[in-house]
């Protein structure tokens, strides 16, 4: 996808679509048509980069509400009917339930700074049966500040951006990665622990809806 055509084309929509789009869970390079927006605007002013910050900002929060909502109304009812068949059964289901009761604030505000994390984790914390109430603080915190980094830092730091972008995507990753695999270590070992606090946060059959 070219994000620098779609920016020069249609300007603000393009960051609009691209970052709502991605924060409700499609997998889009909103990051990437936001950072080329900072960029653009820097080097010809035809952008304005308060307003790149206020679109992003309204698309991330929009577009992870959607995604809540999504998750909330639909992601549950799909876990709990068909999630045996990928090996998440209830107690899998109680266990993400109470990591999204004690955490699902941190994963939310975190997760706006991690791709992966970026696209879904709003539709898991519907999923998972977050408050909304709670969840929508976190979420307006992480999108304003994501949206404010991304447009303000590479609107500052300009064409330099570019020399150390590869590098930074990479280190970034490998981030990422070792704290999903550390996570997904730490889970494993105390598995039985975490079912056994589930199931006394969530005693007997969950609802189906």
């Amino acid at each position: 996808m070219n994000t620098g055509h779609l920016l020069h084309t249609y300007g603000y929509y393009a960051v609009f679509l691209l970052v709502g789009a991605e924060s409700l869970g499609i997998p889009l390079p909103g990051e990437t048509i936001l950072i080329t927006a900072a960029l653009y605007a820097g080097s010809s002013h035809k952008l304005s980069v308060y307003g790149i910050f206020a679109v992003a900002a309204a698309a991330a929060i929009i577009g992870d509400n959607i995604g809540f909502w999504i998750g909330d109304k639909g992601g549950y009812r799909l876990v709990r009917r068909y999630g045996r068949y990928v090996r998440f059964d209830e107690a899998k289901v109680k266990v993400g339930r109470l990591v999204f009761d004690r955490h699902g604030g941190k994963v939310v505000f975190f997760g706006r700074f991690v791709s992966v994390l970026r696209t879904y984790a709003a539709f898991l914390a519907g999923t998972m049966k977050m408050h909304w109430r709670r969840f929508l603080p976190y979420n307006a915190a992480g999108g304003i500040v994501w949206a404010a980094v991304y447009s303000f830092v590479p609107y500052a730091v300009g064409s330099a951006i570019n020399k150390a972008s590869h590098t930074l995507t990479i280190v970034l990753g490998v981030l990422a990665a070792v704290v999903i695999v550390a996570a997904i270590v730490v889970v494993r070992r105390k598995a039985s622990q975490l079912e056994a606090a589930a199931e006394a946060a969530y005693p007997g059959p969950l609802p189906e809806r």
